[in-house]
């Protein structure tokens, strides 16, 4: 119950302190996701065992020249794709049983799956020209309810492990729970955030949803690698940033390239 009690206090703490960036002001918004990005790094880093400050310079001069438009507009897609080719890359790395070898030093490429990822989550409420602070919103709203969802449907009814070779508590039941939960809360967030259509809300919310919950599958085995528990103590009953980021940073190119796609056709 304690548990309980102090991971609610932390996930309410770090939820207040996103929602109000958002809407304070959107330099606010990518200050915080490009400090987020810093701590994930180093959290990582420290996982896999990369000691080196070259990744954190590369990102900083990415994030800003993304964000500054000192880089053409062409190559935010591009970043968009080749993070979701990356992140592809380490859905079907989650195939192979490799929890009692070594880390690798060939993983410091994998950096660049978290730059990406942090990139992109500060893209997505852009893409339509104007800051869109109720879509980034959203996207968060809809990852809190699938990982909420999961986690409490899981524990009381979990029965069938997902992949318990990488994460023994993740369970079937639980992952359709967070779905239907991220389907529940995009149908209700089309009638109040309508500068997207329910459709669009009910995609995001099942790639998300999917996406999410393979990303979290991918953390866990780099950190079932590194025989830790969470990627850090920053936030009391959740871990590090990296634990509480895992699935936004994973879906964010994922995200990106759909509404990229769907900004095309129409």
């Amino acid at each position: 119950m304690r548990e309980l009690l102090v991971r609610s206090i932390s996930g309410l703490i770090y939820m207040t302190l996103i929602l109000f960036a958002m809407y304070a002001d959107p330099f606010y918004y990518l200050m915080l996701t490009a400090g987020f990005g810093l701590l994930t790094l180093f959290e990582f880093q420290r996982l896999v065992q990369i000691k080196s400050l070259l990744p954190y310079a590369i990102f900083l001069m990415l994030f800003i020249g993304v964000h500054q438009d000192i880089f053409p507009q062409w190559l935010d897609l591009v970043i968009g794709v080749l993070g979701a080719l990356m992140n592809t890359y380490l859905i079907f790395s989650l195939l192979e049983f490799m929890s009692h070898q070594r880390l690798e030093r060939k993983y410091i490429l994998m950096v660049f799956y978290i730059m990406i990822g942090v990139i992109t989550m500060g893209l997505i409420p852009q893409i339509h020209g104007a800051f869109d602070l109720n879509l980034i919103a959203g996207v968060f709203i809809l990852i809190w309810v699938n990982d909420s969802m999961a986690y409490l449907v899981g524990v009381n009814f979990g029965r069938h492990k997902l992949m318990e070779h990488v994460s023994p508590k993740k369970t079937i039941e639980g992952t359709l729970g967070g779905v239907l939960g991220s389907l529940l809360a995009a149908w209700m967030m089309s009638r109040y955030f309508e500068s997207q259509s329910l459709e669009l809300w009910l995609i995001l919310s099942l790639l998300i949803s999917v996406f999410g919950t393979l990303g979290d599958l991918v953390q866990s085995k780099f950190k079932r690698k590194a025989q830790v528990k969470d990627s850090g103590a920053l936030l009391p009953g959740h871990g590090g940033i990296y634990d509480r980021l895992d699935s936004i940073i994973f879906v964010s190119p994922f995200v990106y390239c759909l509404l990229q796609l769907v900004e095309y056709v129409s």
